[in-house]
C-alpha cells in the first residue's frame, strides 16, 4: 500500500468533509470513514491529514477502531505529532499496541513529549521492551527520566497514574506571590490543574487552594488563610482505592506523596473517570466469563479468553445432568416432569444472578462490608421468599391444570420457593466468601451461582416429585 503524498484538497472541500465527520450523536459517519479508507488506499497522505487534523483525538481513536490494520498503518504515518500523542492516550489497548508497532520510533518520541507525564507513561508501558528502550533513548533526558521513574512503581498504583507536573507554593506566600509565579511559568504550566498545593519547607502538602478561590481573593491574603485540607494519595496506593477516594469525597484533584510525605505529583479527575470505567468494564466482562476484549482483539485472542469459561460451564452442566440421571426412574414414570423441571432451574438461575449482580456492585462501591453483611443477606432471603410466594401460585396452578394433577402443581410451587431461597443465598454468600478470601468476586461467582441453582433446582423438584407423586 503506497504512502505517496498528492496535492492537498481545496480548503473548502476539507471543511465540508470535516462537517460530515460526525452525526448528531457525535458518532463518525460511514461516509467520512469511507473517505478516510479511500485516501489510505490511494496513499494520499495530505488528504488524510486534511481530513483528520481538526478532529478531536477521541474521534481519531474511534476512527482507528473502524479501520483495518493496513489502513491504520497508513493513517498513523500522517498524524501530526501532537494529534498522534493525544490519540495514543485515547486508543483501546489492543489497537494502541498495534499502532505502537507501526509508528516510527522518532515519531513516538516526539509525540510523547507532547503529553503530560501520566499519559506518556500509559503509552510507554504498552510498548515491548526493545521498542521502549529505543523510544526512550530518542527522548530528552528530563522527559525520559520522568517516565522511567514512574515506570518503577508497580502497575495500577497511584505512582503510575499520577502526573508529575504539579503547581505548588510555599506556605509563607500570599495570593499575589502565587499568581505572579503561575503567570511566570508560561509553557511549563501543567496542561490541566485545578489546585495550588501549599507545601511546608520539606515539600510536604499542608493544604490546597482551588484556582477559582485564588483568583477572587485579594493579592495580600496569605495562602494559609484560604487553603483547604487535602486528601493525600500515597504513591503505592491501588488505583481502585484512589478512585474510591475521589468518588466518596467528590474530588477534582489530589496530591500524591512519597514515603516521606513529600509532594511528587497529582492525580486529576479525568484519570479517575478512565479508571472507574475500566474497573466497571472489567467487572461486567468477568461476570459474563469474558476476557478483556476490544475492537482490536483477534479471533484467537477472543477464543482463548472465552473457551476456559465455557469448559467450566460444561463441567457444571454435567453436574446438573447427573442429578437428572439420579431420578431417571421417576422421570420415566412421570414424563411431565421433564417438561417442567427447566422452569424451576431457569427462574432460580435468574434470581441468583440478580442477587449476585447487586452484591458484587455493593462490594465494588464499598456499600457492603462485614458491618451490614448479615442484614444484606437477610434482606435478599426475604426478597427470594417474596418472589417465590408471588411466582409459585402462578406456576403451580398452570402446572396443575396442564397435568390435571393438583399434586404436580404443589410440587413445582414448593420447589420454586425453595430454589429461590437457594438462589438468594448463593447470590450473596458466593461473592462475600470470595471477597473474604481476597479473590475477585466478579471472576467466578456467576458460574458457581448458576451451577448451584441448577443442581438444587433439579434436586428439589425431582426429589419432591419422587416423594409426593410416587
Amino acid at each position: 500500500m503506497s504512502t505517496t503524498a498528492t496535492a492537498p484538497l481545496p480548503e473548502s472541500d476539507i471543511e465540508i468533509e470535516e462537517h460530515e465527520a460526525l452525526d448528531e450523536d457525535y458518532v463518525l459517519t460511514p461516509g467520512f470513514v469511507e473517505k478516510v479508507v479511500d485516501a489510505a488506499d490511494d496513499g494520499d497522505g495530505l488528504r488524510l491529514r486534511g481530513l483528520l487534523e481538526d478532529l478531536h483525538p477521541a474521534d481519531v481513536a474511534d476512527l482507528m477502531g473502524f479501520l483495518t490494520a493496513e489502513h491504520r498503518a497508513v493513517v498513523v504515518l500522517w498524524l501530526p505529532p501532537e494529534l498522534l500523542a493525544e490519540t495514543l492516550a485515547e486508543l483501546d489497548d489492543g489497537i494502541r499496541e498495534e499502532v505502537l508497532e507501526r509508528a516510527p520510533h522518532s515519531a513516538l518520541a516526539e509525540a510523547l513529549q507532547e503529553l503530560d507525564s501520566d499519559d506518556a507513561v500509559a503509552v510507554v508501558e504498552e510498548m515491548e521492551d526493545d521498542q521502549r528502550e529505543r523510544v526512550l533513548a530518542a527522548m530528552p533526558d528530563v522527559e525520559r527520566a520522568a517516565i522511567e521513574h514512574a515506570l518503577a512503581y508497580p502497575e495500577e498504583t497511584a505512582g503510575r497514574l499520577m502526573q508529575r507536573e504539579v503547581m505548588a507554593a510555599p506556605q509563607f506566600w500570599n495570593v499575589g506571590d502565587t499568581i505572579d509565579h503561575v503567570r511566570a511559568q508560561g509553557e511549563d504550566l501543567p496542561e490541566l490543574f485545578f489546585d495550588i498545593y501549599v507545601v511546608d519547607p520539606l515539600n510536604r502538602p499542608v493544604g490546597g487552594v482551588p484556582i477559582s478561590r485564588l483568583l477572587r481573593t485579594p493579592r495580600t491574603t496569605a495562602l494559609t488563610d484560604i487553603m483547604e485540607p487535602v486528601n493525600e494519595i500515597t504513591v503505592d496506593q491501588d488505583q481502585e482505592e484512589v478512585a474510591y477516594v475521589f468518588e466518596k469525597y467528590h474530588l477534582i484533584s489530589a496530591p500524591v506523596i512519597d514515603e516521606g510525605g513529600r509532594l511528587v505529583g497529582q492525580i486529576t479527575v479525568d484519570d479517575i473517570v478512565n479508571i472507574i470505567q475500566e474497573e466497571n468494564r472489567e467487572d461486567i466482562l468477568r461476570l459474563a466469563g469474558v476476557s478483556d476484549e476490544d475492537r482490536g482483539s483477534s479471533v484467537t485472542e477472543i477464543v482463548r479468553g472465552r473457551a476456559p469459561w465455557l469448559v467450566i460451564n460444561l463441567a457444571t452442566a454435567a453436574l446438573g445432568a447427573s442429578v437428572i440421571a439420579w431420578f431417571g426412574a421417576t422421570i420415566e414414570q412421570i414424563v411431565a416432569l421433564a417438561a417442567l423441571m427447566p422452569i424451576v432451574s431457569a427462574i432460580g438461575g435468574n434470581a441468583g444472578t440478580q442477587a449476585l449482580t447487586v452484591t458484587v456492585r455493593a462490594l465494588a462501591t464499598r456499600e457492603l462490608n462485614s458491618s451490614n453483611a448479615r442484614r444484606t443477606f437477610g434482606r435478599e432471603l426475604m426478597v427470594g421468599l417474596a418472589n417465590g410466594l408471588v411466582l409459585a401460585p402462578l406456576v403451580g396452578v398452570a402446572a396443575g391444570l396442564w397435568a390435571w394433577d393438583w399434586r404436580m402443581g404443589a410440587v413445582i410451587a414448593a420447589a420454586m420457593v425453595l430454589n429461590l431461597l437457594v438462589a438468594a443465598s448463593v447470590g450473596v454468600l458466593t461473592p462475600l466468601t470470595l471477597s473474604k478470601l481476597k479473590q475477585d468476586p466478579a471472576v467466578s461467582s456467576a458460574v458457581f451461582v448458576t451451577a448451584t441453582t441448577d443442581f438444587f433446582g433439579f434436586l428439589i423438584f425431582l426429589g419432591l416429585a419422587t416423594v409426593v407423586l410416587l
